[in-house]
């Protein structure tokens, strides 16, 4: 069964991991644990309803879960098995935060998250869940604005320019061991100094090769240097980067983060839905390029302490192919930034299948957690499921028990309080959201794509004069006056003009044969003079955009 299945009637495990018959006992008779439990979810200011406490076999709808909205930037993580609900938790939340007026922000890997923006259609599943858990269920569409990376797919297009998107970043999507990675920091070093833009994959490529040419080599002696082997991997990365359709994320007008802080003219947050099914065959991609527009919203955005409501709350769907591969500094930098961004007012939810997903440090920072189902099929699930368990505080729930017998659509929750600390940890059934359990249709996605505010702002390509065409432009007027003096001296002697010398038609190297035959040559001189310039840049070696 689906993850758009999530309002199924399916078995609720209490503490002692039995199902769920009906909606259970009424508001005041709660059990005394349960009471103690819910207590602990008692909220004075606004907060996100979740669902309604499981006990002992009970849904009990006068026990309601709630995440104070006050706490939401201090991050959180959404983790279950395939197939238990987890995307439609993101929807529910998704939902909650547009009404009380915070904007979201949430990829759509699969295809079927773009329902939020129209009205859910009723039904007996449907009113089934609402009964159990004491909501007023009412089909509602929200404010969406959609987006694709790079203009594949449905979507306003999103794109980078490789200079925003720094060094660390695209090591990390080109899968560039340690030494690959600090050279091109060098690279991107002297393109900055040189005032060499880096738009495009074209430029970052021209930029190399020029570099390990014998009159390039020499710009960078007196900082390290790049060595050809090292040019060639880069070279040979960037070129099956490409192959992939990966050159059409990178270049201009580069996508400005604060579009993703709007609310509706009625006031509710605008939900910014990144649609991610025509790339999901390309994970080290998408999960990179997340990180980048953490990190760019992280460069913009002022510190503001502690809000009543944060001003974002973005949702990181498949968490594990960020930290998959990753290297310490990488690692470092993520952490430092998840630390970091919450005084900005932004929020980060990661989604996973297990917390084990995570490295510590990061899962360390995640004060609010809904856990869907875990399954122990075979020794590596229930290790992973003892290791969850662990994470949690102590509870009367026998956990390892319930997380295998939770329904669809159920989670255990545990998040901060009002005050800070956290809650009692409650087995809940969640609340069916409000908007379409499915694809938007495709008619009316177009339509809305098209007719957002911004979608001629981005919509067009602009391929402006960058580092590729100054140094092609440099190498044309050398090539132009070498041409010139061989024609005045061959006149001069009284033979035949125009023909190059034997010397200037050398077997071009390797790596010039990547960016074009003889494209490189003795541009040192003007590339030497440029007014140079050096980019600020953050945790993870991205820069400023230029406003």
């Amino acid at each position: 069964m689906s993850d758009s299945d999530s309002t199924g009637g399916g078995a609720g495990a209490g503490a002692d991991g039995g199902t769920a018959a009906g909606a259970g006992a009424s508001p005041g008779v709660l059990p005394q644990q349960a009471r103690e439990i819910a207590d602990g979810y008692a909220v004075e200011g606004a907060a996100l309803e979740l669902g309604a406490l499981l006990w002992d076999g009970v849904c009990l709808p006068g026990a309601q879960i709630r995440i104070p909205l006050a706490m939401l930037n201090r991050h959180g993580l959404v983790a279950g098995a395939t197939g238990t609900g987890k995307t439609k938790t993101l929807q529910l939340i998704a939902e909650e935060l547009s009404a009380n007026g915070v904007p979201v922000f949430l990829a759509d890997i699969k295809g079927d998250v773009s329902g939020i923006a129209a009205p859910g259609a009723p039904g007996g599943k449907v009113a089934e869940r609402a009964a159990q858990v004491g909501q007023e269920w009412e089909g509602r569409g929200f404010p969406c604005a959609f987006y694709a990376l790079g203009g594949i797919g449905p979507g306003i297009p999103l794109r980078a320019t490789v200079t925003s998107f720094g060094p660390v970043l695209l090591s990390k999507v080109l899968r560039l061991n340690q030494t690959q990675e600090q050279s091109l920091g060098l690279i991107f070093h002297y393109a900055d100094t040189k005032g060499l833009d880096l738009v495009d994959l074209k430029d970052l490529r021209a930029v190399v090769a020029f570099l390990v040419s014998d009159t390039g080599r020499t710009e960078l002696k007196g900082i390290g240097g790049l060595s050809t082997a090292t040019a060639g991997v880069i070279l040979r990365s960037l070129t099956a980067f490409e192959q992939q359709g990966a050159g059409d994320f990178f270049g201009e007008p580069e996508f400005d983060t604060a579009e993703f802080l709007r609310q509706a003219p009625d006031g509710r947050g605008l939900v910014s839905v990144l649609e991610l099914a025509a790339v999901q065959d390309k994970p080290q991609l998408f999960s990179t390029f997340l990180m980048w527009l953490l990190a760019d919203l992280f460069h913009d955005l002022p510190e503001v302490g502690d809000l009543d409501r944060p001003k974002l709350v973005f949702f990181f769907d498949e968490a594990h192919l960020l930290f998959n591969g990753a290297s310490k500094p990488f690692l470092e930098s993520i952490t430092q930034t998840v630390r970091l961004i919450r005084s900005k007012g932004v929020g980060i939810f990661f989604v996973t299948q297990t917390p084990r997903d995570v490295p510590g440090d990061v899962l360390a920072q995640l004060g609010n957690r809904v856990q869907h189902a875990l399954r122990a099929f075979t020794p590596d699930d229930a290790k992973a499921l003892r290791a969850t368990v662990k994470t949690f505080p102590n509870s009367p729930y026998d956990l390892e028990e319930l997380l295998t017998g939770l329904g669809i659509g159920e989670a255990v929750v545990t998040v901060l309080s009002e005050q800070g600390a956290p809650t009692p940890v409650a087995a809940t059934r969640l609340r069916a959201p409000q908007s379409l359990m499915g694809p938007f249709p495709a008619a009316e996605l177009d339509a809305a794509v098209k007719g957002a505010s911004v979608y001629g702002r981005y919509a067009q390509a602009v391929d402006r004069e960058s580092a590729y065409e100054k140094l092609t432009a440099e190498h044309e007027a050398e090539q132009r006056t070498t041409a010139d003096e061989a024609a005045a001296g061959t006149a001069a002697k009284g033979g035949r003009s125009g023909k190059r010398p034997k010397a200037a038609e050398d077997d071009a190297s390797l790596v010039e044969q990547v960016v074009g035959s003889g494209m490189f040559r003795s541009l040192a001189r003007s590339v030497g003079t440029q007014l140079g310039r050096e980019i600020s840049r953050s945790l993870f070696g991205t820069a400023r955009r230029r406003r």
